[in-house]
């Protein structure tokens, strides 16, 4: 059977939506209705679970991971939960409150003369309140932020021991994310420029590789994962640039023939390494209130292959048994 097929046949809503959304080009009245049927999957209503009558998540939104109402709005994104839900609101206000507190903007500050920021916190609010249809003027103004936090090499760094030369993968791709849709939406000019400074960081860099001798700059960048979270690595990468719609710039090509180096027998990209323990139990950190298709060299993750074929297939590469699907524009 083809990956698709396989793909298509799954239980989860959310997976044949990013088919037939990402690959197939299915219309927006059937998107809709699948992502009703996500809305309503027990993926989801898991992950919601731990709201209390006031809508809230009694844990940090952000250092409750990936439980707390932070990573559960992103989540909620990732799967395609439709727009508009404002029972989903307290989960916002959770991480508006936090991200506006002094608590918060106090830990910022500067590192060799530029700002240090946590980019991929507000980029992950960001994205995640404007996928689902929550954002208001405090979403313009995490944009704000971001675009000043913005290092000359076009992104972010936390480390307070960085040294300045050169900005984090881990904190930039999702600014980037969450820029390129931000300006779509609100056509934003400045977020529009900090979108493609960012991208044309990972860019310069291959998606992977160090600029002085082209060496892997880190281990994990090369394996497979989901979900990312905060985490950074190609496949999470080519996602973004997708998104942003640079997939078919020639220096994406490295990391699309590394990609296809890692497809399975049965034409699907296994989950390498993860960053959660799937758990009802409340452990000290990476609880994930469900499974994300587990960990095996030896048998496809659908999650990492949808995501997979939704990148080729905007790439204008193989997606299925060699079947090209070019959705470049």
């Amino acid at each position: 059977m083809s990956l698709i097929d396989q793909l298509l046949q799954s239980d989860e809503p959310s997976i044949r939506l990013q088919i037939r959304l990402g690959v197939q080009d299915a219309d927006e009245a059937e998107a809709n209705g699948m992502r009703q049927q996500v809305r309503s999957s027990a993926r989801v209503l898991t992950l919601l679970s731990e709201r209390g009558p006031d809508g809230l998540i009694d844990a940090h939104p952000y250092r409750a991971k990936w439980y707390g109402a932070h990573w559960v709005l992103v989540a909620l994104a990732e799967l395609g939960y439709p727009s508009g839900d404002s029972a989903l609101i307290p989960l916002r206000e959770q991480i508006l409150g936090w991200l506006f507190s002094s608590d918060y903007l106090n830990s910022l500050g500067r590192v060799r003369r530029l700002p240090r920021l946590h980019g991929s916190i507000e980029g992950n609010a960001l994205w995640a309140m404007l996928k689902l249809g929550l954002a208001d003027e405090r979403a313009d103004q995490l944009a704000e932020r971001l675009c000043r936090a913005q290092w000359p090499d076009g992104g972010w760094n936390c480390d307070r021991r960085a040294s300045g030369r050169s900005s984090s993968f881990t904190e930039s791709l999702i600014p980037l994310r969450a820029l390129s849709l931000h300006a779509s939406i609100r056509s934003d000019r400045n977020s529009a420029e900090a979108a493609g400074a960012a991208a044309e960081f990972f860019l310069r860099h291959r998606l992977y590789v160090r600029l002085r001798d082209g060496s892997v700059i880190h281990p994990s960048f090369v394996e497979l994962h989901y979900p990312c979270y905060w985490h950074y690595d190609i496949l999470f990468g080519l996602t973004v640039l997708a998104e942003s719609g640079r997939i078919g710039d020639d220096r994406c090509s490295p990391a699309l023939d590394l990609l296809e180096s890692k497809r399975m027998p049965d034409g699907g990209f296994p989950a390498e390494h993860r960053y959660y323990r799937s758990t009802r139990a409340m452990v000290p950190s990476q609880r994930s209130l469900v499974d994300w298709g587990g960990v095996s060299r030896s048998r496809m993750n659908p999650w990492v292959s949808a995501r997979a074929a939704v990148v080729l297939g905007a790439a204008g590469w193989p997606v299925d048994n060699g079947n090209v699907t070019n959705r470049m524009t």
